[in-house]
């Protein structure tokens, strides 16, 4: 069986999950990984490499959503020198570099649909070639693709290939949200102090009064959010870490969300207003990134981009 630390859990559902790795991870069959944000979907894709007869070979991990329709093709086929203005050297793609191991996908259902067919063609074929070349490359590696939304309501929505699909689907392993297995709450969050005591050399221990908090909340932003909490809380600790309530009282002069509307106080900076509206979008839309980007008028990539900067930022890295 995998070991807990990648099972991210004790409970039925987390060793359902570890049941599914352990089956696909012999066998050569495309993988689709699907589960809410912050789940663990890489690390689900990590473990399926890690078992399979492909372990000692590259595991490249690409996330669609966050790559430009325009250098969508590079990105993953490589270009030849000169195949376009800054192409100052002939530069391998993610499947040239993947080989022959692992492919992840994060985010496919964000891939343009131009990319999609070209995508579609490469699987079925193991052939394709980098931008402005012409020599006929071969490739043998295994897809692993994950998503956040609901695949089969993307094809049915025109903006995921249904064959695409199939060939993705070939084993979905479903990564259940944190609120579904609330009793693995307080293991992961006893792993995460035990990280922290490790690599700071302390002994910190979680209060009492914290667990309870910490198992009373639904944790949106799922096991990242969790992780992000508990290393908040760790920093500000002497010895025990103490944990408020959620989302029970907002500080005055914070954004609050009330049925449906964002509130946000005259002196907010513009940072936390636009953190704010951005989080409050993405959970209105149960984390489909593409949908949020088009409500806010924005592209896809610079929405990953503003996830990136939020995370990278200690006063809002906590809700993302």
């Amino acid at each position: 069986m995998i070991k807990s630390s990648k099972i991210l859990g004790r409970s039925p559902a987390a060793f359902a999950l570890a049941r599914s790795i352990v089956k696909a991870a012999p066998t050569e069959a495309s993988v689709l990984i699907i589960g809410e944000s912050g789940t663990g979907k890489e690390i689900v894709a990590r473990a399926v490499h890690d078992r399979s007869s492909r372990r000692e070979a590259p595991f490249v991990a690409v996330n669609c959503g966050a790559i430009s329709p325009s250098l969508a093709e590079s990105e993953l086929f490589g270009h030849e020198k000169g195949s376009f203005t800054g192409a100052s050297s002939t530069t391998m793609g993610c499947f040239e570099r993947a080989h022959p191991g692992t492919l992840f996908l994060d985010e496919v259902t964000e891939m343009p649909l131009a990319m999609q067919v070209q995508l579609l063609r490469v699987l079925e074929t193991g052939q394709y070639h980098r931008v402005g070349g012409t020599e006929q490359l071969s490739v043998n590696l295994r897809i692993i693709a994950a998503t956040n939304r609901d695949p089969k309501e993307a094809a049915l929505a025109g903006t995921f290939r249904m064959d695409l699909l199939y060939r993705l689907a070939v084993f979905p392993i479903r990564v259940p949200a944190l609120r579904e297995r609330r009793s693995d709450i307080a293991y992961l969050a006893q792993r995460f102090v035990n990280e922290l005591n490790q690599q700071e050399k302390a002994d910190k221990v979680l209060a009492p009064s914290a667990i309870e908090a910490l198992e009373s909340y639904n944790w949106p932003g799922n096991i990242r959010e969790l992780k992000n909490a508990i290393t908040r809380a760790y920093i500000l600790a002497d010895h025990e870490i103490e944990i408020g309530p959620f989302n029970t009282a907002r500080r005055s002069g914070s954004p609050e969300l009330k049925q449906g509307f964002l509130k946000i106080p005259i002196g907010t900076s513009l940072t936390q207003a636009q953190h704010a509206l951005i989080m409050a979008t993405l959970d209105h839309y149960a984390g489909d990134k593409r949908r949020t980007a088009l409500a806010l008028g924005i592209s896809p990539k610079t929405l990953y981009n503003r996830l990136e900067q939020f995370r990278k930022a200690p006063s809002l890295a906590e809700s993302v």
